[in-house]
């Protein structure tokens, strides 16, 4: 496979500074590691968005389950209340915190006028499906439960997240609707990660998937949450969103993947059912984009990519009304 004269040429000096990864149970710990290391680096460089108040929390996780750890996110000085947002983060299943998103909430509430929680999801392969989803659930259960303190408005809360975190959205989107407890506005799935059939799926598409999140990671993604090989007959639409066999009554739905993302096709696929399913749903791809284009903030590309999203979430969450 070679696709690099199809990437959108801003964005691809970024393919050569960001590692390759190559995961395997024995170098997980040495990635994350890495990974926290290098947040921590970073931190001091950071905007420090002094309209926003950030509180950690742990809630209560589901019955058996630990705590869930999560990061409040308010705005300051906001009269009324404002709409709100479940955040989770990405990294396959199996790397990535709530903290590393820190930048990312935080211009999404400057930007929309929301408040946030961002859930610290337990990972796998330490922790398998039904593990995060339930984490997930938990947190958005609490911030249902405690939106008057909040200063949120229970009418206007969504759900959303990018890869990973956009596939647990999806599966916590089916999840919510199923058990009927708690009303959702919007969903946000950010080139989401919604299905474990793409690693067994013998109809590769040529160009997708070379950079950044490949195929090969995409197995070990997927194993690691299924705690079995992906593919077969038993998984579960709250692992795998795309499992779903209704999609009605999902909330509307905004989906955004670039053209030479792994996962374009299962969220081509996803957004023509939730269309077909009578759910609201806006579209957008990038020509260009490869998974995680948009972390070159510069590029034009990804200017119009944040441009759209936080378009898209004002819309969804009616963030005008007081």
């Amino acid at each position: 496979m070679d696709t690099r004269h199809l990437v959108d040429p801003e964005v691809a000096p970024m393919l050569d500074t960001f590692p390759p990864f190559h995961f395997t149970r024995e170098v997980l710990p040495s990635i994350r590691q890495t990974q926290a290391e290098v947040f921590e680096q970073m931190r001091p460089t950071f905007p420090a968005y002094d309209n926003i108040e950030v509180t950690e929390k742990k809630v209560p996780g589901a019955p058996g389950d630990p705590d869930v750890r999560v990061l409040v996110y308010r705005p300051k000085n906001v009269a009324g209340k404002v709409p709100g947002l479940l955040w989770i983060h990405g990294g396959g299943y199996i790397i990535g915190t709530a903290d590393a998103d820190d930048q990312q909430v935080k211009k999404i509430v400057t930007e929309v006028g929301c408040a946030a929680v961002s859930v610290d999801y337990r990972l796998a392969p330490e922790t398998p499906h039904p593990g995060p989803v339930e984490d997930c659930y938990a947190a958005l259960k609490w911030f249902y439960q405690n939106a008057a303190e909040l200063g949120v408005d229970t009418a206007r809360l969504a759900i959303g997240g990018a890869s990973a975190g956009g596939g647990l959205a999806a599966g916590l989107g089916v999840l919510t609707r199923d058990r009927g407890e708690i009303p959702l506005a919007f969903q946000l799935l950010i080139y989401p990660m919604l299905d474990d059939r793409t690693v067994t799926n013998s109809a590769d598409h040529a160009y997708v998937g070379e950079f950044i999140w490949t195929k090969e990671s995409n197995y070990f993604g997927w194993t690691s949450l299924l705690g079995q090989e992906p593919g077969g007959e038993d998984v579960s639409p709250y692992a795998a969103a795309a499992r779903a066999t209704d999609l009605s009554g999902l909330p509307p739905t905004y989906l955004t993947v670039g053209s030479l993302d792994l996962f374009l096709e299962e969220d081509l696929e996803y957004a023509r059912r939730l269309i077909r399913a009578g759910v609201p749903t806006e579209l957008h791809v990038y020509p260009g984009g490869f998974h995680g284009f948009n972390l070159m903030p510069t590029a034009a590309i990804s200017q119009a990519f944040e441009r759209d999203i936080m378009a898209a979430l004002k819309k969804g969450l009616k963030a005008d009304q007081k």
